[in-house]
Formats: structure tokens, sequence, C-alpha cells
């Protein structure tokens, strides 16, 4: 049987360089579709990749031709994209270009906050909507069996945030009894890359994936604090505060500012759910389904990561 080809676009990603690293390991052969081709892949040795079945080409999900061209030159068939935001169509163009050269199967990056019917999400739902508009113009194009939606939790990596408070020895957190589920982007890869290698499993075309164990921010900071060797104050952020540290201290748009902050309200201190969003014992269950192997610990990430909490 001839080895599935490929193509993983953003490849220098923590998720599309799992994916990528995954998919081969499983046989696939793999086109790392890039912006900037001299860029070193993370986890990914120049050693390793001229020895296993990789190959570089250049590529831009915003870009459509560069897209069609990057599939038409290397004969894949199957495809891992992720989000890319800015597009004014919102990636129409690019995905009517994957499946015109070729494409048989898209694993796309989507969000565990797009639930129920996507065409009934609101553009006031700024995160789940952008999503769920990319996984339509998928179902549409693509049909219903064309692609499968990889709907991830919420990143382990987006506790940066603590980071200034950390250094500063304060640090604010609205809603902080609200429960995260901490998903490396490592563990996302690896599900990406096997099913890019070898389908879904029971033709499951929407799988929501989480870290193994949710935890409430204020467990996140505390953590984080151990392991950095620190003892900051924590103290609990009103909805004005809120909007002050996510706009003008780190940066968020206002539309999601408002959207983050509304969301993370309907969070319900004793029930399963990651940001006011139901989780299910299965969708915990997803990482290790899909990969064979239970997801990485918040604890252990940290271990692994502290540098970056570090100025």
């Amino acid at each position: 049987m001839a080895s599935r080809k490929v193509i993983v676009f953003g490849p220098t990603g923590a998720v599309g360089s799992a994916a990528a690293r995954t998919a081969e390991e499983l046989g696939a052969k793999v086109v790392l579709a890039m912006r900037d081709t001299e860029k070193s892949i993370p986890g990914l040795s120049a050693e390793k990749e001229k020895q296993g079945s990789f190959e570089r080409v250049h590529a831009d999900l915003t870009k459509p031709d560069t897209v069609r061209d990057a599939v038409k030159t290397t004969g894949a068939k199957y495809a891992f994209i992720y989000c890319a935001h800015g597009t004014p169509d919102n990636m129409k163009s690019t995905i009517e270009a994957l499946k015109s050269a070729g494409i048989d199967l898209v694993v796309f990056l989507s969000s565990f906050t797009v639930r129920g019917d996507p065409t009934a999400i609101q553009p006031s739902e700024v995160i789940p909507y952008v999503h769920a508009r990319v996984e339509i113009n998928l179902g549409e194009i693509f049909g219903t069996d064309g692609f499968v939606a990889i709907r991830a939790g919420a990143f382990a990596s987006n506790t940066l945030q603590y980071k200034a408070g950390l250094e500063k020895g304060e640090v604010k957190i609205y809603m902080p009894d609200a429960k995260v589920d901490c998903i490396v982007p490592e563990d996302i890869g690896r599900v990406c890359g096997r099913v890019l290698a070898k389908g879904p499993q029971n033709e499951q075309r929407t799988i929501y994936l989480y870290g193994p164990e949710l935890l409430s921010q204020t467990d996140c900071v505390r953590i984080l604090a151990k392991a950095l060797g620190k003892n900051p104050k924590i103290e609990t952020a009103n909805e004005q505060d809120a909007y002050k540290m996510f706009v003008e201290e780190r940066g968020v748009p206002v539309p999601v500012a408002k959207y983050m902050i509304r969301e993370v309200g309907k969070a319900v201190t004793g029930q399963s759910q990651v940001f006011g969003y139901p989780v299910s014992e299965e969708q915990l269950s997803n990482v290790q389904k899909y990969s064979g192997r239970k997801g990485m610990t918040f604890e252990e990430w940290v271990e692994q990561n502290k540098q970056m909490f570090v100025s």
C-alpha cells in the first residue's frame, strides 16, 4: 500500500510541527508548507528531516494561489490547516484552492467554543464565529465527509498572560475558580498527525480535545508560582479590571475581550466546564484515544517550559 502524502501548513508552530512529525512517524510522506522555507521546525533537526520523508514548499494560507501551487507540485492528498485570521472570506478561497488542487481530506484546527449548529453562531461570539465560518466553508466545498474539525481546548501557553503579574508578585484573575484544561499544543498536534496519516476513528468528523485534567485559574497560577519559585499575591479582578487587563495591558482586541469576559462569567463552580463550556469524560480522553498516550499535565508542561515565563 502506497504511503499517504500529506501537507502540513504552519509546521513551524507547536501544533503543526507535532502534526508533521507524527504523520511521518506513522508512515506518511510529509510536505512542510511554509511562508519562509528557511525556518527551522521545532522538534525536527536538520538531520532527522533529511533522513525522514519530508520536503519543503513555499505556501501562505492567506494567499490561495500559493496554496494551490504547493498542493499541485507536491501531489499531496491530505492537508492540515489552521484558522488564518484576516482573510476577507473566512478562508473560502484558500479552501477552494485546496480542493481544486487535489486535496481529498482536510484536518482543520478549530476551537472548543464551536458548539451546535455552526450557522447559528453570531458574529458577537468572536472566537467561535471565525472558526465556525471556516468549518462551514469546508463543509460547502469538501462536503461533510471531506474534513475533520479538531476542536481544541484552552492552550497551556495561554497562561503566559500571568507572566507579568508573576514577575511583579501580584496576579489578578477574573473568575479565579473558572476551570481550564491547559491542553499542550504537542498533544493536539499528535492527534492531528494521526488523523492525517490514518484517518479519523469511526468516521468521526468532529473531535474535541482537552488536557487530561481541569484546573481552576487559581490552581494554574499556583502551579506556575511553585515551579518558578515565586509566592505572588493572588487577587480577584472584577469585570472592569478584566477589561483593562485584556485591552490595555495585554493588547487583546476589544470585541475579543468583551467575548472572553462574557463567556468566562458564565462558568459554574463545581461543574465540568472549560470557561463555561461543558466538557464530557469522553472528550477528556480523546487525546489518549487518538494518540495512544495520555495528554501531558499542566505541571509537566510548566517544568519543560519554565524559561517562557522568565524575562
